[in-house]
């Protein structure tokens, strides 16, 4: 079997530092932070609690799960991401995704929310250029400038990595084109493997190499030695996270149980194709320390 990297979501804007000492402590390959301008509840910005976490940590990769690209001004993106990758001596991977499901946020931030997808594509061209290149002029549909040049650009090298995030075909077209590894959320292991495999040809068809790209997975775990209350307790978390009814679903799209349970179904995952498997907590609040614990020791070792 295929040797898989794990990750573990910073569940808070409070106590980063101690968090992350520990998500290192216990081998976790990622350190990841999701983000919105606004949401159902309290809700972090990827790009400062993954930089807290840089100043704490001197090993565990930080990835954006995901950083909201339609909402940024793509040059301030650039050089938000490259200092951190500065800063951090090169731990940086940058995971985008679209939004879309708060429209407000859009409205607020003064971008039409029926744009966020061609906006993003030109922001990851325009990305790619300042990171990488110096003296660059664009000229597309929402972005025009002449002659700039990022100072200092990203330690990685050609650039920091690309991850892209989703669940229909415009996101796989967008991870084939311009990505470096898929995290996509709420899936099956069926939908994993179909989408890998729909990847891999748009970048055929793109004239891309994809022997590189990492196929990988964006989780909630609900880790519990009786799984009817791991899976309710899973229903409980992301209904109250996304404002909806989850009752019905989140078997589905979760890894619950013990932590056999959660291998059984984890190795369908991996099966299907998954080889960065990041975690975020459908757990209660107070249980996330031993779910991480559980999954670093008694999860995770079975596909290291």
């Amino acid at each position: 079997m295929a040797s898989v990297d794990f990750g573990v979501a910073i569940p808070s804007s409070k106590g980063i530092p101690e968090f992350a000492q520990r998500a290192e402590r216990m081998g976790y390959d990622y350190l990841c932070s999701g983000e919105h301008m606004m949401f159902h509840g309290p809700v972090a910005n990827s790009l400062i609690a993954l930089s807290v976490a840089a100043g704490a940590t001197t090993k565990i990769k930080l990835m954006s799960t995901v950083v909201l690209l339609p909402l940024y001004q793509p040059m301030v993106l650039a050089k938000l991401t490259s200092v951190l990758d500065v800063a951090s001596d090169g731990r940086y991977h940058m995971g985008i995704g679209i939004g879309g499901e708060f429209p407000k946020e859009f409205e607020a931030c003064g971008v039409p929310v029926k744009q966020r997808g061609s906006r993003s594509n030109e922001a990851l061209e325009v990305i790619k250029k300042l990171w990488t290149e110096k003296n660059v002029t664009f000229e597309g549909r929402y972005t025009k400038f002449s002659g700039v040049t990022i100072a200092p650009h990203p330690v990685q090298k050609p650039h920091p990595p690309i991850w892209v995030a989703g669940r229909k075909e415009p996101a796989m077209r967008r991870a084939a084109t311009y990505a470096d590894g898929w995290i996509p959320y709420m899936y099956t292991p069926e939908m994993l493997h179909e989408s890998i495999e729909k990847i891999k040809q748009f970048g055929k068809e793109a004239g891309r190499d994809m022997s590189h790209f990492r196929p990988g997975l964006f989780i909630f775990a609900s880790v519990y030695p009786d799984r009817d209350m791991a899976r309710d307790q899973a229903a409980k978390a992301l209904g109250g996270t996304y404002s909806q009814d989850f009752s019905k679903i989140a078997g589905r799209y979760t890894l619950y149980g013990n932590p056999d349970d959660c291998r059984k179904r984890l190795k369908e995952y991996v099966d299907a194709g998954a080889r960065t498997v990041l975690i975020s907590w459908a757990c209660r609040q107070e249980d996330i320390g031993q779910n991480m614990k559980l999954v670093a020791e008694e999860i995770a070792p079975a596909f290291r």
